[in-house]
């Protein structure tokens, strides 16, 4: 093809990514995500943000939590974060995503230096004690199978290129530390 990734990012005056957040449930990854994409767009950069209400709605409606079914899940998004980046945007990804292979294999989708991994590194029961949808009281229930973190394992990342401990930053401060790292000028 004529027009290239480099083509449509240098049209966009930005380096196309993804931000690809990961953390337990009710860690902060989407609020912290939703204010990144406003401060880059703040910035005029050219964002899109995807996490479960916008993915699993339609993308992946078709996709339960098994293993097998997350595992397919994170396929998919890190498909259509690759096809983002190509069209020169700047990705935001906020999924659990808790299997380490499958972060890495979203890696290996974009160029080096396109995959910048965020672990929002929030303790279980910060999470839980959040627990703003009431999922991990579902869960301790038995009422909601498959919760990562309660009976379905959740990997941390060994490397992450920014890790948020969400129990001394704020999730505004967590986004601030993220566009200071991206280097974007004013």
């Amino acid at each position: 093809m004529d027009i290239d990734k480099k083509s449509r990012s240098d049209l966009k005056c930005q380096k196309a990514r993804i931000l690809w957040f990961t953390g337990l449930s009710a860690a902060g990854k989407s609020t912290i995500a939703n204010l990144v994409d406003a401060r880059l767009h703040a910035l005029g950069r050219h964002t899109y943000l995807l996490d479960g209400d916008n993915v699993r709605l339609g993308l992946n409606r078709d996709l339960g939590f098994s293993d097998v079914d997350r595992v397919e899940n994170i396929r998919r998004i890190a498909e259509v974060a690759g096809l983002m980046v190509d069209a020169g945007l700047i990705a935001l990804v906020a999924f659990i995503s808790p299997f380490r292979r499958e972060r890495a294999m979203a890696r290996k989708i974009v160029g080096a230096g396109e995959f910048i991994e965020i672990f929002v590194d929030t303790p279980i029961a910060v999470a839980e004690a959040r627990d703003p949808k009431g999922l991990y009281k579902k869960a301790r229930r038995g009422e909601l199978k498959d919760f990562t973190g309660i009976d379905s394992a959740y990997e941390p990342p060994e490397n992450p290129e920014i890790r948020i401990d969400t129990t001394v930053m704020s999730a505004e401060e967590a986004a601030e530390q993220i566009v200071a790292f991206l280097k974007i000028p004013n």
